[in-house]
This record gives C-alpha cells, sequence and structure tokens, in this order.
C-alpha cells in the first residue's frame, strides 16, 4: 500500500514557497454576484459561540476498550462521549473533594 504524503512534505513545502502572496486590494472581485437580501438573511455565524465558560483543550490517553464503553454509554444517552466523560469527571471530582 502506498504510503500517502502529508501536506508539510517537502515537495509540498517547495510548492508553498512559490506561490506569490497577493493583497487584497489587488484581488479583482467584480465577478463575485453581490448577496441578495434573502442570502444575507439565511447566513450564519460559523463556529462556537462564546459562552463566557470556555473549557480548556487537554490531551488524555485512554485504552481503546474503555473509550469504546464512553461511545456506548454517550450514544445511549444521546450526547457526545466528550461530554459524558466530563460528567463523569466532574462527579467523581466532587465525591473526592
Amino acid at each position: 500500500m502506498k504510503k500517502k504524503r502529508s501536506v508539510s512534505s517537502a515537495p509540498g513545502k517547495r510548492a508553498g514557497e512559490s506561490v506569490r502572496h497577493i493583497p487584497d486590494s489587488q484581488i479583482d472581485f467584480s465577478d463575485i454576484p453581490e448577496a441578495t437580501e434573502p442570502q444575507l438573511r439565511r447566513m450564519r455565524r460559523v463556529g462556537r459561540p462564546s459562552s463566557g465558560m470556555a473549557k480548556q483543550l487537554i490531551a488524555i490517553r485512554l485504552s481503546p476498550r474503555l473509550l469504546s464503553q464512553l461511545r456506548k454509554m454517550a450514544a445511549k444517552q444521546h450526547k457526545p462521549y466528550q461530554t459524558l466523560i466530563h460528567e463523569l469527571l466532574e462527579k467523581a471530582a466532587s465525591r473526592a473533594a
């Protein structure tokens, strides 16, 4: 099986170097039609809304078996597995305190 090349490979880096940056002021937008009022009304923001209670991203190593069990438990409860893990850790920490 042939190994798939990563975007960060040396040939990819060289190709990226040959692309010249163009400032926005030099881009011709004249062939792009303006958005209509109905299109503007249907537009939605992309990304998560800021809640003021951002969680910290961490990395944790779990056995494949345990992760599979957690995913199944989360699916039964109709929630994302990371949310379930957060809830379980929060309960365990509050009991231990």
